[in-house]
């Protein structure tokens, strides 16, 4: 297995530039309506898009998978260079990619964290990691850089008294989700985040300890959202409304439907898609941790990541304001 860093702000810079370039080659005044959405899906999970349209709850929206991402970042990175036409992130690295220059545009909550699902740090049970302090110098595995996993690090650490010299010691390096149970019990990290199915399955193998995780301390919220290009917006807004209103009703319908029958459908879901995934983990999965009815975006789940990038110096301080980030207004839900 492969551990990589990355340099996520100068991908951001560059999918930046390239969305510049596609946009000044491209009509806002289009006539012809796009029904069909490309997009990117994620192994052996069914994404709320997914569910959306199982359920019927697109209309006449059609999606169009043309492949899987382990990465937010990578992700609407894809929709903002028109390789798909939407793609979904962690609100601070949608944020960032705003801030770089990026014509995006937020549209509906679909992941978040509550007392159900949350991303938790783990160590082998035997692990001498106890405190906080003893993170120094070690390696902590999560999906992907500069996104929720790494925000809720820092932040972590910024609370319990560490200077950003002591959070530079403490080193986030890349493993796919899939890996980071296998990664963590053969000690090619020394902390590995779990969240959702990856960590209820690894919770029920025995032999790990949390750390903490982020509900701890920052309770319930709406971590990532969709998002569109805004010159996409602007040529099909009654493409984007269906979807964003589809999604909204998926993430209400999982909330609401007993567990076992969101299983069940999510199994189906699986098993018809032909992509020759297991359905093991499933049984596992609990909530999508969407806050907000219909999947709606509050300032407070853009704004609190926009202090924290100013914070650490990843954007300018005063250049983004919530409202350059993310719109309900095609949410009909």
């Amino acid at each position: 297995m492969t551990i990589v860093r990355r340099d996520v702000l100068a991908a951001l810079a560059l999918t930046a530039a390239a969305t510049t370039a596609a946009a000044c080659g491209t009509s806002a005044s289009g006539s012809e309506t796009t029904t069909t959405l490309r997009y990117q899906g994620s192994v052996g999970q069914v994404t709320p898009a997914e569910l959306a349209a199982d359920l019927g709850y697109l209309g006449p929206v059609k999606l169009k998978w043309v492949g899987n991402t382990i990465s937010g970042p990578q992700d609407i990175q894809s929709a903002a260079t028109g390789q798909t036409d939407f793609g979904g992130a962690f609100n601070g690295a949608v944020i960032k990619l705003v801030q770089a220059g990026a014509p995006i545009t937020a549209v509906v909550g679909y992941y978040g964290v509550d007392r159900q699902i949350n991303n938790g740090f783990f160590v082998p049970a035997d692990s001498k990691i106890r405190t906080v302090r003893d993170l120094v110098g070690k390696k902590i595995g999560m999906n992907t850089l500069g996104a929720h996993a790494e925000a809720v690090l820092d932040i972590y650490l910024q609370r319990n008294g560490f200077s950003p010299a002591d959070i530079k010691k403490v080193e986030p390096v890349v493993v796919p989700p899939v890996s980071t149970e296998q990664a963590l019990r053969a000690h090619r990290i020394d902390v590995g985040v779990l969240s959702g199915i990856f960590q209820e399955k690894a919770k029920a193998a025995g032999g790990l300890r949390e750390l903490f995780d982020d509900h701890q301390f920052l309770g319930d919220f709406t971590a990532g959202s969709y998002v569109f290009r805004k010159d996409f917006i602007k040529r099909n807004p009654a493409t984007v409304r269906a979807f964003t209103t589809g999604v909204g009703k998926a993430v209400d319908w999982a909330r609401t439907t007993p567990r076992d029958q969101v299983i069940q459908r999510f199994e189906q879901i699986i098993r018809k898609r032909g992509r020759n995934e297991d359905t093991a983990a499933l049984k596992y999965w609990k909530s999508y941790g969407v806050g907000d009815p219909h999947g709606a975006i509050q300032d407070r789940e853009i704004t609190t990541w926009i202090t924290w990038l100013e914070q650490v110096g990843q954007i300018p301080k005063g250049k983004v304001k919530a409202a350059d980030v993310y719109t309900n207004r095609f949410n009909g839900g």
